[in-house]
C-alpha cells in the first residue's frame, strides 16, 4: 500500500487559479484542485476520460457544448476525447479523477 499526504505534496498551478497536487497510481491520476473564482479553464480535449468531483464552490463546465453549473456534492462525466471548458463561480475543491494517468502532471 502506498500512503500519501495530501499536504506533504508540492502544490503546482498548472494554469492561473488552478492549484494541483497531484496523485498517482498505476493507471490513474487524482488531481486535487483548489481553484480561485473567476479562473476560466480553456477548452481543450485530451484522451483521457475524466471524472469531475466537486468537494466546495460551484463549477460552470461546458462538455461537447452543453452547460452546466455543478456543486458540493456533484459529479460530471467528461468522456474520453470530448471538448470541454468551464470556469469557477466560486473558489472551488475539486478532485479530478484521470484515466489512464496524465503523464504531462507528472
Amino acid at each position: 500500500m502506498k500512503h500519501i499526504v495530501l499536504q506533504n505534496l508540492n502544490s503546482r498551478e498548472i494554469m492561473p487559479g488552478f492549484h494541483g497536487r497531484m496523485v498517482h497510481s498505476d493507471n490513474m491520476t487524482f488531481a486535487h484542485w483548489h481553484i480561485d473564482a473567476g479562473a476560466p479553464l480553456p477548452e481543450h480535449s485530451h484522451m483521457h476520460e475524466q471524472v469531475v468531483n466537486v468537494i466546495t464552490g460551484e463549477f460552470e463546465l461546458t462538455v461537447d457544448g452543453v452547460t452546466e453549473i455543478i456543486g458540493a456534492g456533484e459529479v460530471a462525466i467528461v468522456p474520453s476525447n470530448a471538448i470541454h471548458s468551464g470556469k469557477a463561480l466560486k473558489d472551488c475543491y475539486i478532485i479530478d479523477v484521470f484515466y489512464p494517468v496524465r503523464k504531462d502532471y507528472r
